[in-house]
């Protein structure tokens, strides 16, 4: 009966250390993760001044409150247009616009009647 409990308890140790490895494993993984993806927004934010102007990006920004995925797939085209090299020069704030109402799907006008009797 000793002999049972004294294994069980290294049983109950030895998961529990599995488990502590485990979530520090889990937690290193998620900080690289997190780095990963601030480098990316980093570099990112670089290629993105290189492309607008300081009145596109002051644009895109005020969108982004509004529709933050669209300016998010505005900012990745930009950005696969610059590496590209089909950019010529900087998007100034009225090139972005004539972009943006090309890829601003256009809202579809409802009229309701209501017929009486």
């Amino acid at each position: 009966m000793v002999e049972d409990d004294e294994e069980l308890e290294l049983l109950r140790k030895k998961r529990l250390q599995e488990l502590e490895m485990e979530q520090r494993l889990s937690e290193e993984q998620m900080a690289e993760q997190e780095e990963r993806q601030r480098e990316f927004e980093e570099q990112k934010k670089q290629l993105l001044r290189q492309i607008l102007t300081i009145e596109a990006r002051e644009r895109l920004g005020r969108i982004r409150l509004t529709k933050p995925d669209f300016v998010d797939r505005v900012e990745q085209q930009l950005i696969k247009l610059a590496q590209s090299g089909q950019l010529g020069s900087q998007i100034t704030d009225e090139m972005l616009q004539q972009l943006l109402q090309k890829l601003i799907p256009k809202k579809k006008d409802i009229k309701i009647t209501r017929i009486r009797k």
